[in-house]
């Protein structure tokens, strides 16, 4: 059967392992927060490291974007690692990755130590991200299948959540390094959880090699894989820019001591809310491009509402410019939910689900680099943050262009009740 053939439902079907229950998935769900965690532990720190450190704006952008280095170019090695001993080994390889670049972060005393930490930290970041749909299809039951891809989806809101209202309080009472070793240690919490309700992984040996490369290679020669890659990240270029430098543009603003950590982290947290809602709404079976094209275009309209606007000569400016920005990162939710439950049905003939999953990151951690580079190059060339929204509507504009090749009815799939 030809890939434009191939008929595609967001329902259950076969899977390798046999549902391992709830516990497995919520075990790697954990796993993902514990990922982000990681990623969104720098934003409202990044002041406190850039004062001692004494580097650039612009290198502050890259800072925030190098942690998707991994991410970009390794993809694809970890979907083949994967193949060849297994998800769950990647997973709770991850999350050691994660323990040893957050020490590493926690002992640099020179800028290109502390970038080689982040490298190290975004290593263990993308392994658990390629893998965790992938172990969510196979060990999910089917009658919660869409609930448990919506609570992976929420990870980075719910890691934003709790690690920038956390790392706000915990930076008023302790160094940057002492929460880099703090987090070191909440990594290890995940591997025991994993390790506990996680099956052990099968069928894996040096004699998958050849096949697993075949499945990898039918997957990159796959249109409608880069296509979506393509769809997440004009998602993630600019949803991670502005979450990255939101405690740096309210500290800018006059917000002074755990305010900008905490405000950004109501933001990031509406993105986990977004993400539960998109999970009903594919349960009820909404069309996967209508929610799409609805994040985006509620993002390019929030979006410009938060940074094209001058608030300051609004009464209580800042509460409605917050309110946008909440409704920025709760709306922008509809795009990554639908696109992540959608990798692992979009495996075509002969593929893998890991690669797909693989491909995209690739693609997509182009977006979460590129993005603070972007910003913090409008900011600087423009004299402030107001010009934002030129990225913002002009990537959403391009996401609603590209999933038009993803319609239904091109592809034969529909979201349909479980």
């Amino acid at each position: 059967m030809s890939e434009g053939r191939t008929p595609l439902t967001l329902t259950a079907s076969p899977v390798q392992h046999a549902p391992a229950g709830t516990a497995a998935w919520v075990a790697i769900v954990a796993a993902g927060v514990s990922a982000g965690l990681h990623l969104w532990k720098l934003p409202a720190a990044l002041p406190l490291v850039q004062a001692e450190m004494g580097f650039s704006l612009l290198f502050a952008g890259v800072l925030l974007g190098v942690f998707q280095g991994a991410g970009i170019l390794a993809g694809l090695l970890v979907s083949f690692l994967s193949e060849l001993i297994g998800q769950r080994r990647i997973l709770v390889a991850g999350l050691l990755f994660l323990v040893v670049g957050s020490v590493l972060g926690a002992v640099s005393t020179q800028t290109g130590v502390l970038l080689v930490s982040r490298v190290l930290e975004g290593l263990g970041f993308i392994l658990p991200a390629v893998v965790g749909p992938g172990l969510i299809r196979s060990h999910a039951p089917a009658a919660s299948l869409n609930r448990a891809f919506g609570w992976w989806s929420s990870f980075q809101g719910i890691a934003i959540l709790t690690g920038l209202i956390g790392s706000a309080f915990f930076l008023q009472v302790a160094s940057w390094q002492a929460l880099w070793l703090l987090m070191a240690a909440l990594s290890l919490v995940p591997v025991v959880l994993v390790v506990r309700f996680v099956p052990t992984d099968v069928h894996t040996g040096s004699r998958r090699a050849v096949p697993g490369l075949k499945r990898i290679g039918v997957t990159v020669r796959s249109g409608r894989v880069w296509i979506a890659g393509l769809v997440f990240a004009c998602y993630t270029v600019q949803w991670t820019a502005v979450l990255g430098f939101l405690p740096t543009i309210y500290e800018q603003g006059g917000v002074e001591g755990v305010g900008p950590g905490v405000l950004t982290a109501v933001v990031g947290g509406m993105n986990a809310v977004g993400a539960l809602a998109t999970g009903g709404l594919m349960q009820r079976g909404v069309p996967a491009r209508m929610l799409i094209n609805l994040g985006f275009g509620l993002m390019a309209v929030t979006g410009v509402l938060t940074f094209a606007l001058d608030w300051s000569w609004v009464s209580g400016g800042m509460s409605w410019q917050l309110l946008c920005i909440i409704l920025f990162s709760c709306a922008g939710a509809l795009v990554p939910t639908t696109l992540t439950r959608m990798a692992v049905e979009l495996v075509p003939a002969g593929g893998s689900a890991s690669a797909t999953m693989g491909l995209m990151q690739q693609i997509f951690n182009i977006g979460n680099f590129a993005g603070p580079v972007a910003i913090a190059w409008l900011a600087t060339a423009t004299g402030g943050w107001s010009a934002t929204w030129w990225m913002t509507s002009g990537f959403a504009a391009l996401g609603i262009l590209l999933a038009l090749a993803l319609s239904e009815r091109r592809l034969g799939l529909q979201l349909v009740q479980t």
